[in-house]
């Protein structure tokens, strides 16, 4: 039986997110989100060392994410 995905909270790490949905990296870019050598740490610590909008970046994660796995 197949595993679900994780659901993308503030807790995942981004590298967990990145190998897990590739394509999120343009949205990690986009928020100014250091997903090379920062991507060790959860998203809300990301979000918060590179001054990103920690609300609306789980948001866009999330519809990016749900369209990948073909939810609406």
């Amino acid at each position: 039986m197949p595993t679900l995905p994780l659901p993308i909270d503030e807790n995942r790490i981004v590298n967990d997110v990145l190998a897990e949905y590739p394509e999120t990296f343009a949205i990690f870019h986009d928020f100014g989100i250091d997903a090379c050598c920062g991507g060790a740490e959860s998203i809300a610590a990301s979000a918060e060392r590179d001054g990103a909008d920690l609300a609306a970046l789980l948001d866009a994660l999330r519809v990016a994410t749900s369209e990948l796995r073909g939810e609406r």
